[in-house]
């Protein structure tokens, strides 16, 4: 197994009175797919969030315990919080392209940012990461929302790959899309975890089975089992993850 990345120790969020995650520890493995599945309301989406972030934009929000990146809390009073996200990405459920062309989707987060980079260079890069250069190369200048939907989300994951991340969160990624663009997608995520580690929110278990290397099972805020995929899958350790996994609730 290769080594963590990300180390949940302890994590428990809140949004006001609600907790909404209780006592979570876990490791995401670099370099693999992680998925969180479970039922709608368990917590998958506000677990993925705690990890770059995102859910210190709710007001209600607050936790205890610990989010460790490479080592380092990133809850820290000294941890910037923009800079986490450089090495964070985030896709989410509906794509969210800019109202920019193609071209200039891809170099604005650089941009801002202050990268010392070759523009053409990171675009083609960028998009032939996602998948997409062959599609959009002699169109770069044309509005991103000119695009299908499955293609604005790969030019999403590709906006996301030209900040050069550590690690990409996906939050229901293929959910607003057709079953062909959600095979591409599918394609794409397991090649990307060559360079990237990834985690999936997913409440499609059969997509979890197909791309992910790991598998936790959240119910109710609760990490039920967390393990290697193609065994929760095949031969879960708990009851509750048999009865999620073969439809008897959920």
């Amino acid at each position: 197994m290769n080594s963590p990345i990300i180390i949940t120790k302890n994590l428990n969020l809140y949004y006001g009175e609600t907790k909404a995650i209780n006592n979570c520890n876990f490791s995401i493995i670099k370099n693999k797919v992680t998925a969180i599945i479970g039922p709608s309301g368990c917590g998958k989406s506000t677990l993925l969030r705690s990890m770059n972030r995102m859910n210190d934009f709710i007001d209600s929000f607050r936790l205890d315990g610990e989010v460790l990146l490479n080592g380092n809390s990133i809850y820290d009073d000294n941890i910037d919080s923009t800079e986490l996200r450089k090495n964070v990405g985030m896709v989410f459920q509906k794509p969210n392209p800019f109202p920019k062309s193609i071209y200039n989707n891809i170099i604005w987060g650089p941009q801002i940012n202050k990268f010392d980079f070759d523009n053409d260079e990171l675009v083609e890069e960028s998009l032939k990461s996602a998948g997409l250069w062959d599609e959009v190369k002699s169109r770069l200048n044309d509005s991103a929302l000119s695009l299908s939907g499955g293609q604005q989300q790969r030019l999403c994951i590709a906006r996301a790959i030209a900040m050069k991340p550590k690690v990409i969160l996906m939050d229901e990624p293929c959910s607003a899309l057709d079953p062909k663009s959600t095979a591409i997608i599918e394609m794409l995520i397991k090649k990307l975890r060559n360079n990237y580690s990834i985690v999936i929110v997913t409440h499609n278990m059969q997509q979890a089975a197909r791309v992910s290397d790991y598998t936790a099972f959240l119910y109710e805020g609760e990490l039920i089992e967390y393990g290697d995929t193609e065994q929760l899958f095949r031969n879960p350790d708990k009851k509750q993850t048999e009865d999620y996994i073969t439809g008897r609730f959920g």
